[in-house]
Order: structure tokens, then C-alpha cells, then sequence
């Protein structure tokens, strides 16, 4: 049974943005998480990104809401620094797609840590990383 997921910052998003095209999907997933008694763990990478997303779409009042909800309800963690060297190796391994550091940041402390992604970007599946579903 799944203990743990490691969020990415489209469900991150999503579930702020009411205009997004996950963001049923996203809120549905967030309850099913919260009663299956799942913690969200979110690397520090991801949480400044998905901030800045929030912050540039949709305002200062609705990143600083959203930044009080996932410090309630969420876990954040820092990648190690080895983790970063090897998302920089990730990266250039697949030089076809268009994986950003964020990613394979994320992709490589879920490998180590064998820790599935919630996320709803098929390059975690490229990248053969677990993805909660």
C-alpha cells in the first residue's frame, strides 16, 4: 500500500487553477489521497516552481493561499546534491523530449527513494518512473 507520493506541479497547479484542464481531476485526487491516508511530499525544486506558476497566473493572493495550504498539508523535502548531478545526466539521456530540470530532479529522487509521482506528465513514464494514478 502506497504511503507516500511525491507531487509534480501540474497537479500542484491544477488544483488551484479552476480554468485548468485538470483541476476536477486534480481537487478528486487530492480528497482520494487525504482518505487513503497518503502524504504528499513535495521537493523543493517542484514547490518553487509550481509558486511561480501560481504567483505570474494567478496572482500574489492565490500563491500566498496556496503556499499556507501546502505548508499544512504536505511534506517538503530537498533533493541531494547527487540527486541534482544526476537529474543533469537525466536530462541529457533523453535529448529528444523536452524534460525540464524540475522533472528529472523529481524523476531521480523517486527513484532513489522508490517513491511514486503524482503527476499527469507522460515523461515520468518516459523516464520509467512509478506513477500514482
Amino acid at each position: 500500500m502506497i504511503r507516500t507520493v511525491l507531487a509534480d506541479t501540474g497537479p500542484l497547479y491544477a488544483a488551484v487553477d479552476p480554468d485548468d484542464q485538470y483541476h476536477d481531476r486534480a481537487q478528486e485526487q487530492m480528497t482520494n489521497l487525504a482518505d487513503a491516508g497518503v502524504s504528499v511530499v513535495i521537493v523543493y525544486p517542484i514547490l518553487s516552481e509550481a509558486y511561480s506558476l501560481i504567483l505570474y497566473r494567478l496572482g500574489f493572493p492565490s500563491a500566498s493561499a496556496w503556499l499556507d495550504d501546502v505548508r499544512a498539508g504536505s511534506a517538503w523535502m530537498n533533493p541531494s546534491p547527487q540527486d541534482y548531478r544526476d537529474a543533469t545526466v537525466v536530462v541529457g539521456r533523453y535529448q529528444d523530449q523536452t524534460i525540464t530540470l524540475f522533472d528529472a530532479t523529481l524523476a531521480t529522487v523517486a527513484l532513489r527513494l522508490s517513491l511514486p509521482v503524482w503527476t499527469y506528465d507522460h515523461h515520468f513514464d518516459t523516464m520509467r518512473v512509478p506513477v500514482w494514478r
